[in-house]
């Protein structure tokens, strides 16, 4: 089961892992601030990951704030009441949330439960907040939930691979999981550098720089960026690009705002032709039949 919500001013993608087991893909490239809201109860446990920017978590009707900026995490676990979800994303911010219920969380770690601080005998029956940095090697599985580039009948499984290794690498608090990681992407500022590019290119979609000038622009080899880009993405720069530039057209045509003509010069297309094939290319239908779908 997959779905994309709109809620408020806000929408998020909501991939069923398994029973009892979700993700949020949360995305506001807007200029104001996006308000998402979801029932969660304390049945669950909620981890969210702030991939870009920062978002504010609101409790007991805005009583209480939690706060997480770009490059760290949130966990919150309480068996005593309900968290429903209300999250206030900054503009230009990404989040990504895996929520599951204890019953689910506890199946993983059923002989190591002493291993989790929250899973022992003494604590399991209370609430725990936890925030933390993401390291490097969470910051690459992050990014490759948020982006990727396969066919929708194998998504759900590489999402759900995905989200194991997230979680695994989220508990192992020892250093031997960053030795065991691809050298390059274990490198911090190499990946930084690498996340550098892709905001590069998003910014300037509609003319991107070539890659020689985007390697120069943020001090790695051409061939280091080609193999960075594609190790964390899991796409080269040009076909994640397109990919981000039929996702941001098709926003813009729900906004029921702009004109076809108007969204292709925004994204680069010097005549609306070639973004209406761009456009079938990717989503199988024209702009203007997508839209009559939507109303």
């Amino acid at each position: 089961m997959e779905k994309v919500k709109n809620v408020a001013t806000g929408s998020f993608e909501e991939i069923l892992v398994d029973d009892g087991f979700y993700v949020l893909k949360i995305q506001n490239d807007r200029s104001q601030v996006a308000q998402i809201q979801r029932d969660i109860n304390k049945r669950h446990i909620q981890f969210h990951f702030c991939l870009k920017g920062s978002g504010k978590f609101l409790f007991n009707d805005g009583g209480y704030a939690l706060e997480v900026s770009e490059e760290n995490s949130l966990l919150l676990y309480n068996t005593q009441q309900d968290l429903p979800l209300d999250l206030h994303l900054s503009p230009r911010s990404w989040m990504v949330s895996v929520v599951m219920t204890i019953r689910k969380f506890h199946s993983f770690f059923s002989e190591e439960a002493s291993y989790i601080p929250f899973l022992n005998a003494e604590n399991r029956e209370k609430k725990y907040y936890a925030q933390e940095a993401v390291s490097p090697a969470i910051a690459v599985v992050l990014s490759q939930i948020m982006n990727h580039n396969l066919h929708p009948t194998i998504k759900k499984l590489y999402v759900k691979g995905k989200v194991y290794e997230l979680i695994s690498l989220y508990f192992n608090k020892t250093t031997d999981a960053e030795a065991e990681q691809c050298p390059f992407l274990a490198d911090e500022d190499n990946v930084k550098r690498i996340r550098k590019a892709k905001e590069l290119v998003i910014a300037n979609m509609a003319e991107p720089p070539s890659l020689k000038e985007l390697a120069k622009s943020v001090g790695l080899p051409l061939k280091r960026l080609k193999e960075g880009f594609k190790q964390i993405y899991g796409d080269s720069v040009f076909s994640f690009l397109f990919d981000y530039k039929m996702e941001y057209a098709r926003r813009l045509l729900e906004t029921g705002q702009y004109h076809v003509s108007e969204i292709a010069l925004r994204i680069g297309y010097s005549t609306s032709s070639h973004f209406i094939a761009a456009f079938r290319k990717k989503y199988g239908t024209t702009p203007k039949k997508y839209m009559k779908e939507l109303a």
